[in-house]
């Protein structure tokens, strides 16, 4: 019987105390003395937002198939909780074992959004783990990172051990294997950094060194260690039927964001959107089998009970397969009381048949995402969406039964004029214009819904949109009260909702997206002042970070509003993600000249990722 970490009187002062408790369905339970390693994944988040992250559950399952390794979790405590275990001194713990995170040989922590940084800070502190690398011993477990925030490594180079570049299925058993090498050699922990360094897609920031110009920008960033890699290349699962998925999910007790079974139809993109990181970084496009899928989805539903299964995938209606994997899951569980969910359609007539046997039209909305006002700006971002698209798509949606639609938009897009923002407004209005003059009025379900939602733009790495100057917050907050007005100005106006995103949030998480190594003494310092969970608003406390960039010396503006010139030296210019920088430069043009670029499907553009010799790239050729 496992003793938990926390006793009766602290569980049931604190909220949602199902947190923190483990047990759930389909948890591991393994002898920690029996194994060789003890792995700890941690989500620097709330449970309920990590619980959901596809990416964890993954390796959770890949590293416990092993006998030898022992993979627990641990998340974010909760502010109330977080407050406790400082004034008691309780060490943070893993939810499985309720053992003190410290204990085990590894803390491998997803890096999913910039604004969970303080976080780590966070679960670091509590586990009594020195914050800084170098300050660590050989008692210390190793601090890896992973994800897509990975791909930007540098603002919290100070503060782990290493990262995984890339893709987790690949490397991770040969890391693992080297570790436990190295744990009965005795050598010492630079030496085991020194062996995981030649591994591929591992980046040991301790041995590197930057060096900077006067202006502030990157001079040189050097390996100063023989054992590490000058470029460092993401890993991919180039098939991805050879990879293993999740047979047994896991499932939480208490509700969390995504209370479903996850189906991954696919890894990456073919639409090469000019400010989507995903699009790039997760290129080529690679997609399972129809076979593959059938088997996992009866596996996984079985073995949770849920009553939800959703499909995931940058872009579902690129998947090739999609009819016949849909048409197999409607056969098989709707008359289960099984529900199915189709996120990231494109719509057109056949996703809205498919949605329609699968929602019940009456409750559910749709969901567009045109991402700009204007035709022009979508050319720009190369979106690949005509406004005609978009209004076919709703009157098709409309004579369907549908009345309620969902428009999500950026404001603060690369060369975006007064004319581009104010057709947010326009384009709702075209919207529900379109249902009043597709339905009659006898077969209408109502008033038509639109909201209309939009985020401010933040330039991501490895993106055509890297160079690309940033808003400033007054800037953001001017455009979405352009919009604002003129959607006041639309005949349907009492049919139509506008609201947009928070303006200091984006422009913080634009520095760390961006940052460089002198960020992470600015993190360290806004959390030493009590910032935490700066991604949920009523915790964000923007005051604590401008007093920060004072504190330590830093520029917003070097990190936001400053033009990027062609040919700088950026932080993340030594991994190599599978776009090039050249193919990156082409598309900034492109951008700039409102020049589309076909799809994958339709035309290589050369961005890079035929060298993995999978996926879209070879689809004619096999």
């Amino acid at each position: 019987m496992r003793k938990l970490a926390l006793n009766d009187e602290i569980l049931l002062s604190i909220d949602k105390p199902a947190r923190y408790i483990g047990g759930e369905v389909n948890m591991v339970v393994k002898d920690p003395s029996q194994v060789d390693i003890r792995f700890c994944m941690c989500f620097p988040d709330v449970y309920e937002i990590g619980m959901s992250h596809l990416g964890m559950q993954i390796l959770y399952d890949m590293f416990n198939r092993r006998e030898d390794i022992y993979c627990e979790r641990v998340y974010s405590p909760w502010t109330d909780l977080d407050r406790i275990m400082r004034e008691r001194d309780i060490p943070l713990f893993a939810l499985e074992s309720q053992d003190p995170v410290r204990d085990f040989d590894f803390l491998g922590i997803t890096l999913q959004y910039e604004m969970c940084y303080t976080n780590i800070l966070q679960v670091l502190d509590l586990s009594k783990i020195p914050l800084h690398a170098c300050d660590r011993s050989e008692k210390d477990p190793f601090v890896i990172g992973g994800g897509p925030c990975a791909y930007n490594p540098e603002p919290l180079a100070d503060f782990f051990d290493l990262f995984y570049i890339g893709e987790g299925e690949t490397v991770y058993y040969q890391l693992m294997d080297l570790y436990k090498e190295w744990k009965s050699s005795k050598k010492t922990r630079k030496e085991f950094l020194e062996m995981a360094a030649e591994v591929p897609g591992i980046y040991v920031p301790s041995f590197y060194e930057v060096s900077y110009k006067e202006d502030g920008t990157i001079a040189d960033f050097v390996p100063v260690n023989p054992h590490a890699k000058k470029k460092i290349v993401k890993e991919i699962v180039v098939c991805p039927d050879d990879a293993t998925y999740i047979e047994k999910p896991l499932v939480p007790f208490i509700k969390v964001t995504q209370d479903r079974v996850v189906l991954e139809i696919q890894r990456g993109c073919i639409r090469g959107c000019r400010f989507c990181q995903a699009g790039n970084v997760y290129r080529p496009l690679r997609e399972h089998s129809l076979e593959y899928l059938k088997d996992y989805a009866s596996k996984m539903l079985e073995s949770t009970g849920h009553d939800e299964i959703s499909l995931s995938s940058l872009s579902s209606s690129d998947y090739t397969h999609l009819e016949g994997l849909v048409n197999f899951l409607i056969d098989e569980f709707q008359n289960k009381g099984v529900n199915i969910s189709l996120p990231s359609l494109r719509i057109d007539a056949f996703s809205l048949d498919v949605m329609s046997k699968v929602q019940d039209v009456k409750k559910s909305s749709l969901t567009f995402a045109p991402e700009a006002g204007s035709q022009r700006m979508r050319n720009v971002i190369n979106k690949g969406l005509t406004e005609e698209a978009i209004l076919t798509g709703a009157a098709e949606a409309f004579r369907g039964g549908w009345n309620r639609v969902k428009l999500y938009f950026m404001l603060g897009l690369p060369g975006e004029t007064t004319e581009d923002i104010e057709g947010i407004a326009l384009l709702s209005e075209k919207v529900a214009e379109t249902y009043y003059d597709e339905v009659p009025k006898e077969k209408r379900q109502g008033k038509v819904q639109v909201t209309a939602s939009s985020s401010f733009f933040v330039p991501k790495p490895f993106t055509p949109f890297q160079w690309a100057p940033m808003c400033t917050k007054e800037e953001f907050l001017d455009k979405a009260n352009t919009v604002r007005a003129k959607f006041r100005e639309m005949l349907n106006y009492k049919s139509l909702r506008y609201n947009w995103h928070e303006a200091d949030l984006t422009v913080l998480e634009s520095v760390f997206a961006r940052g460089d190594r002198k960020t992470a003494a600015l993190l360290e310092e806004a959390y030493q002042n009590g910032a935490l969970y700066d991604s949920w608003s009523e915790c964000f406390q923007n005051d604590i970070w401008m007093k920060a960039f004072e504190t330590c010396g830093l520029s917003l503006d070097f990190y936001t509003t400053r033009k990027r010139e062609i040919d700088e030296i950026f932080p993340w210019d030594f991994i190599d993600a599978g776009v090039s920088k050249e193919f990156l430069k082409r598309e900034w043009q492109n951008a700039a000249k409102e020049t589309v670029t076909p799809n994958c499907r339709q035309k290589c553009s050369g961005c890079g990722a035929m060298r993995w010799k999978g996926g879209v790239c070879f689809e004619d050729k096999n």
